[in-house]
């Protein structure tokens, strides 16, 4: 006589119906949570580095990377000069790779030589003293003046810039913030638009 094959039980099934959607709901709410965190990181860089320049400048009434009066710092072997042109302005691109002459990467060197961000300035570390810092997509965060090509209007006066922001997260940062206008208003992008399908990583420039 042949043996009757066990089956699953409708409540068995719901069960586990149950158990997959919970698993899927904390997958997804755990993604979001961590979309958060870095998107408020992103805000924590551009806070945190307008309080570093005004701390600056209220200490030496200077703009750091265009102040002219750095030499007071310790000397960093490798850099030609120090000082920057007193200008009122930050020349070389926000994301300048290497060039330590230009006063973007000079802004990085006189806020850490006065201990207004991390990061050490020491002669035994030229790169890492004047490097842009990381943000939390693994591109960089830099500070100019200068004007940026791309889909962006130049922005008048100073601006934090960051490299490798998805294209999703430019669009939450913009609703969050600002016009949803991708030349206009305090936040531009390099692209053209937020529609692109092939979701681009953008250059994002935030006014100071």
């Amino acid at each position: 006589m042949k043996r009757q094959q066990a089956g699953f039980t409708l409540v068995e099934i719901a069960i586990v119906l149950v158990i997959v959607g919970l698993l899927l709901g904390g997958v997804l709410k755990g993604q979001e949570i961590i979309t958060n965190a870095r998107i408020k990181n992103l805000e924590n860089d551009f806070n945190g580095i307008s309080a570093a320049i005004y701390s600056y400048q209220d200490r030496y009434r200077r703009l750091p990377g265009d102040d002219p009066g750095a030499t007071r710092f310790a000397s960093v072997s490798g850099i030609t000069t120090q000082a920057g042109g007193g200008d009122g302005v930050i020349t070389g691109n926000f994301d300048e790779p290497s060039d330590n002459t230009k006063e973007s990467r000079l802004f990085w060197l006189h806020l850490r030589s006065a201990g207004l961000v991390s990061g050490i300035a020491d002669v035994t570390k030229l790169p890492e003293s004047c490097s842009q810092p990381l943000n939390a997509f693994g591109g960089i965060v830099g500070v100019s003046t200068d004007p940026f090509t791309g889909g962006a209007t130049t922005m008048p006066g100073l601006f934090v810039g960051y490299t490798r922001i998805p294209q999703e997260i430019a669009i939450i940062l913009e609703s969050r913030i600002d016009d949803n206008e991708v030349k206009k208003g305090a936040i531009q992008s390099d692209q053209t638009n937020y529609t692109a399908t092939t979701n681009p990583l953008h250059k994002l420039y935030f006014a100071l």
